[in-house]
């Protein structure tokens, strides 16, 4: 009999390499982990850790063993869903919900509102957190589902641990001033402001766009002329209102409601735009209170902008571009007069 508390601690000095960060992941001391791991070793009749110096490393039989250890936690996930399915039969308890500013704003606290006013036994909690932090979130089973953004550094879309499922694109729209002369329709292509002074996110800011916006341009045939480099949305939005610049902000971002600006939506084939992606543990999804959360997130994403397809799961295909890819056109509604902490048309 595997004890799964051994078995996490076991994963988690694989996945982040070390006895202490393993620990500091799963909340308990370098010496409680070492010790549920040679005590799962010793009811398995094998020896998973050996000493390489002052650190340990994984054995051969510790690494059998993890090839098998995904496929276990996910038949318990699934376990544990039907056994709450069929207990209890509706969302119940406590959902833990993690997302970055952006997704806990627009996405996971009207999704709160409306599961804890269908099921008043259901209570949520939202934890604000990065896409990485909330994938160490899933893993030591600290929340129960998150909304992230599509990075190179998360974990790949086929990772055995977490089921993602795609969201929605949220495009960047063009931000100026009322008076700009692009601030019109049909809006312009990004090759058109190669001449304006630009207004980006400095790099390891909050906003993280940077790069997206970058590589746009590159690909539109010109390296934008950076004016200004700041860090949050409130203060690019300044900077624009006081005409230093321009800039290009994802669609669904709020921004202060006082600033006469104009949100104007691209044209032409280079739109950045930001991928959103639900991610569970994998076998989890079937738990009543995560799947009611899924799918009012799915309602909600639809909403909000391009709602990517069932097919786009994590088991199936990524859907246009591949997780984090641009969106292939720029479908949403118009954009307008920032006004009230709207987005675009709504």
């Amino acid at each position: 009999m595997i004890d799964l508390r051994r078995l996490t601690g076991l994963r988690a000095i694989e996945q982040y390499g070390t006895v202490t960060a393993a620990a500091a992941a799963v909340h308990l001391t370098p010496s409680a982990v070492s010790q549920q791991v040679r005590q799962l070793g010793r009811e398995l009749g094998v020896t998973l850790l050996q000493p390489q110096g002052r650190k340990v490393r994984l054995t051969e039989a510790a690494h059998a063993l993890l090839r098998h250890a995904d496929a276990i936690e996910e038949l318990w996930q699934r376990t544990e869903a039907e056994l709450h399915a069929t207990a209890v039969g509706q969302p119940s308890g406590v959902l833990r919900v993690a997302g970055f500013p952006t997704a806990a704003s627009r996405l996971l606290a009207p999704v709160a509102v409306q599961l804890q006013r269908r099921w008043p036994g259901l209570t949520v909690k939202i934890r604000e957190a990065e896409p990485l932090d909330s994938f160490d979130l899933l893993f030591s089973g600290d929340t129960d589902l998150a909304v992230v953004e599509a990075m190179p550094e998360n974990p790949p879309f086929n990772d055995r641990r977490f089921e993602q499922r795609l969201l929605l694109d949220d495009p960047f729209d063009l931000l100026t001033t009322a008076d700009h002369a692009c601030a019109r329709e049909p809006g312009p292509a990004l090759e058109d402001l190669a001449a304006e002074p630009w207004i980006l996110d400095a790099p390891g800011s909050p906003c993280s766009t940077r790069q997206l916006v970058l590589a746009q341009c590159r690909s539109a045939g010109f390296a934008p002329d950076v004016a200004h480099e700041v860090r949050e949305w409130s203060v690019i939005a300044s900077l624009v209102a006081h005409g230093l610049g321009v800039a290009l902000v994802p669609r669904l971002a709020q921004l202060p409601p006082h600033f006469d600006l104009v949100r104007t939506p691209l044209t032409g084939r280079h739109v950045p735009s930001r991928r959103f992606l639900s991610v569970v543990r994998r076998g989890g999804d079937d738990h009543p209170a995560v799947a009611a959360a899924l799918e009012l997130l799915g309602e909600l994403a639809a909403k909000h902008g391009e709602f990517v397809a069932e097919e786009g799961r994590s088991d199936g295909a990524a859907g246009p571009g591949g997780p984090g890819g641009p969106a292939e056109e720029d479908r949403s509604p118009a954009g307008g007069p920032v006004g009230s902490g709207q987005v675009g048309g709504g």
